[in-house]
C-alpha cells in the first residue's frame, strides 16, 4: 500500500496500516525542510511506535538526504522494511517508482484538494485496479471525483471487468470525520450519533444498570485522578458476562437503532418560506409588536361591525380608514361608532413608529449580512468554539444542526470559517484567545462547555487553563496533535479538576482509522471515541466472510472485535436471524477487529 501526504495523517495512517493491520507501507513524503511535524503515537503498540519512529527520523532529516529535484523522488530511508520516499511534487515518476503499478491501494492525504485529485487520475491510469482514498474537503467535487476515477476504472476493463469491480474510489475528509466526535464530545449528555446506511444510531455515556437490555459498546476506564492504578484504558465492544460484573461502571450505549428521518434540519433560523424570511430581516420584539398591532386592528374592525351592524368587510374598512387618518369623520353616528374611531386613530398613531423602525431594522440587517454578529448581552449556556479552520468550521456547522448556541473565537480575518459564521448567523469574537479579555468577551463566565480546536496545540492549552481560572467546573475539550502530551495533560487537568469533564482529541488521531478502513476494501461510515480510543462503525457484505455468514445475529458477535448491530435499511434486526450471502450488515467494530475481519 502506498501513502502520499504532507502531515501528520500520513505518518499516522501508515503507522496505522503497518503497527495494526500488519501491510506493506510506502510513504511519500515532501522534502524534509517542507515536511510537517510527524505524531508520536501512543505506546500502546510497540512495533507500530517503533515504525513511526523510524518515519519520523528520516521526515525530520535525522539522516542526511539528497534532496530531489521537482518530478523525482530519492529514497530517505526505510521503516520496518518499507522505504520512505521524498518528493516535491507526485508526478508518473514518483508515483511509479513507490509501486503505484503494483500497489493494492493509494492514499492520497495531501492538505491540497487540487494535490490529491492530480495525482489520483495519474494513478488510476497507471494502475485501473487500484483502491483510491482520497482526502478532499470539498464534499460536491468529491462525490464527481468518485464517479469519475469509477468509470476510468469499468472502462479500462471493458465496461465493469472483474478489473473495474475491484477498483473502488473513496472520498474521505479527516474534518468530516472527526467534527461529529468533537461536537458530541463538548455536549455532554448529549447522544453521539452516526448516521449509517439509512440507520440512526446513538450512543449514549450512562452508568450502567445491572442489567440495562441494551447493547453496550464500551465500558469507560475506572475513574483515577493521578492516573497511577493502570486502569486508563476503556473496553471496546465487551461481552454480556464483563457487563454484568461492571454494574454502576459508566459505559458507552446503543440508545437507539432506527430509520433516518432525512437530512439534518437546517440552523435555526436559516428555513424555507416567507416567516422564515421575515425572521431573518426583522428581530422577535419586532414582530411581536407588529402582531400586536395587527390583533388590535381586527379587534376594532370585530367591535365596529357588532356596534353599527354593517358588513364585516366595510366594517374592516372603515377601521382602516380611520386609522391611517383619512378623513372620514364619524360626525352624527352614534357614540360608539365616534369613540371606535378614536381608538383606532390612536392605533394608528402607534403603528407609525413601528413601521419606521421595521424600515430601518431591514436596512440594518442588509447592511450587516456581511459583517459579524457579536455575542448577545443576556447570552448563556452556549459552546465557546476556539478556530474556524477546516476543523472548526465542520464543528460549527454540526453544532447548529444540533441547535446548539454556539460563539466562535478566531485569530485571522481571513479564515475559512467565517463565511459559515455569517451564513449561520452566529456571533464571532476576533482576536487572539492568548489576550486578556478575549475569552471575556465570548462570554465564557455563561458558557456551557469551551472547544479549542484550532491548529496549536499551545494555544488550545492556554485557552483551557485560562478559561478554567474564570470557570473551574467548565467543561473543556481539547484538539491536541501529540498523544503522549495529550495523556499528560489530561491526567493533570482530571486530577486539577476533578468534578469538571476534560477531554482530548486528535483530529488524525480520529480519522485515521477510516482511512485505513477505505484502502482496505471496507465502507467505514463513521467514528465514536471513546476516551483516547476509537470505535468505528462500517457497513460491510456478509458474502464472503466465514466468520459472518450462516451465523445468527448474535452467534457473529466478538468481545473486543465486533457487533452485528442491524441489517442495513433495516430497524428490526432479530437476534436468531440467520445471515445470508445477500445481506449487508452494520457492524460496531474496532480497528483490531477490522484487521480481523479481512
Amino acid at each position: 500500500m502506498v501513502v502520499c501526504g504532507d502531515d501528520g495523517l500520513a505518518h499516522r495512517l501508515a503507522a496505522e496500516l503497518r503497527g495494526v493491520y500488519g501491510e506493506q507501507v510506502t510513504l511519500v513524503v515532501p522534502p524534509s525542510e517542507r515536511a510537517a511535524r510527524p505524531p508520536v503515537v501512543g505506546r500502546a503498540r510497540a512495533a507500530s511506535a517503533a515504525l513511526l519512529d523510524r518515519v519520523v527520523n528520516a521526515a525530520v532529516g535525522v539522516r542526511p538526504v539528497v534532496a530531489a529535484a521537482p518530478g523525482t523522488a530519492t529514497t530517505a530511508g526505510t521503516a520496518g522494511g518499507e522505504p520512505v520516499l521524498e518528493a516535491v511534487e507526485l508526478t508518473e515518476a514518483v508515483l511509479a517508482e513507490a509501486g503505484v503499478e503494483r500497489a493494492t491501494a493509494l492514499a492520497l492525504v495531501h492538505d491540497d484538494d487540487e494535490t490529491n485529485i492530480r495525482a489520483a487520475l495519474t494513478a488510476r491510469r497507471l494502475n485501473p485496479r487500484l483502491r483510491l482514498v482520497l482526502r478532499l474537503y470539498n464534499r460536491r467535487l468529491g462525490q464527481h471525483i468518485e464517479e469519475l476515477l469509477d468509470q476510468a476504472a469499468a472502462l479500462a476493463y471493458g465496461g465493469g471487468g472483474d478489473g473495474g469491480r475491484e477498483a473502488s474510489t473513496t472520498v474521505l475528509s479527516d474534518a468530516d470525520t472527526a467534527a461529529p466526535a468533537l461536537a458530541a464530545t463538548a455536549l455532554a449528555g448529549t447522544s453521539k450519533v452516526v448516521q449509517t446506511e439509512g440507520l440512526l444510531l446513538r450512543a449514549v455515556e450512562r452508568p450502567l444498570p445491572a442489567d440495562s437490555g441494551l447493547h453496550t459498546l464500551a465500558l469507560l476506564s475506572v475513574s483515577d485522578p493521578a492516573g497511577v492504578t493502570g486502569g486508563d484504558q476503556p473496553r471496546l465492544l465487551p461481552d454480556d458476562e464483563e457487563v454484568r460484573g461492571a454494574a454502576g461502571r459508566t459505559a458507552v450505549v446503543l440508545e437507539q437503532v432506527s430509520t433516518a428521518a432525512g437530512p439534518q434540519s437546517a440552523a435555526p433560523g436559516r428555513g424555507t418560506g416567507l416567516v422564515s424570511s421575515l425572521a431573518s430581516l426583522f428581530s422577535r420584539r419586532l414582530r411581536w409588536s407588529l402582531a400586536g398591532l395587527v390583533g388590535c386592528v381586527l379587534a376594532l374592525a370585530i367591535a365596529l361591525w357588532a356596534v353599527t351592524r354593517i358588513h364585516p368587510v366595510r366594517a374592516f374598512y372603515l377601521t382602516l380608514l380611520d386609522m391611517f387618518a383619512i378623513d372620514d369623520p364619524a360626525l352624527g353616528a352614534g357614540i360608539g361608532r365616534q369613540l371606535l374611531q378614536l381608538l383606532s386613530a390612536l392605533v394608528g398613531l402607534l403603528l407609525l413608529p413601528v413601521l419606521l423602525a421595521a424600515v430601518l431594522e431591514a436596512l440594518g440587517t442588509f447592511r450587516t449580512a456581511t459583517s459579524l454578529r457579536k455575542p448577545p448581552r443576556g447570552l448563556g449556556g452556549h459552546v465557546v468554539l476556539l478556530g474556524l479552520g477546516k476543523i472548526g468550521t465542520r464543528v460549527l456547522t454540526r453544532l447548529r444542526e444540533l441547535n446548539v448556541p454556539v460563539v466562535c473565537v478566531e485569530s485571522d480575518p481571513e479564515a475559512r470559517g467565517l463565511a459559515t459564521a455569517r451564513r449561520l448567523r452566529v456571533p464571532v469574537v476576533l482576536g487572539d484567545v492568548t489576550q486578556e479579555g478575549v475569552l471575556e468577551s465570548a462570554k465564557i463566565h455563561r458558557a456551557q462547555a469551551l472547544l479549542a480546536v484550532t491548529s496549536a496545540d499551545t494555544t488550545n492549552l492556554e485557552a483551557v487553563l485560562y478559561a478554567r481560572t474564570v470557570r473551574p467546573d467548565l467543561r473543556v475539550v481539547l484538539r491536541l496533535y501529540d498523544d503522549d502530551f495529550a495523556t499528560a495533560v489530561y491526567r493533570t487537568l482530571r486530577a486539577a479538576y476533578p468534578r469538571a469533564l476534560t477531554r482530548s482529541r486528535s483530529v488524525t488521531h480520529l480519522a485515521a482509522p477510516a482511512f485505513a478502513g477505505a484502502m482496505l476494501g471496507r465502507q467505514v461510515l463513521g467514528a465514536v471515541a471513546v476516551e483516547r480510543q476509537v470505535l468505528l462503525f462500517a457497513a460491510v457484505d456478509v458474502d464472503g466472510h466465514p466468520m459472518l455468514e450462516g451465523r445468527t445475529v448474535r452467534d457473529a458477535f466478538r468481545p473486543g472485535a465486533w457487533r452485528v448491530l442491524a441489517l442495513a435499511g433495516r430497524t428490526d434486526t432479530p437476534p436468531d436471524h440467520v445471515l445470508t450471502k445477500a445481506d449487508r450488515v452494520v457492524l460496531a467494530i474496532t480497528r483490531q477487529g477490522l484487521a480481523a475481519l479481512r
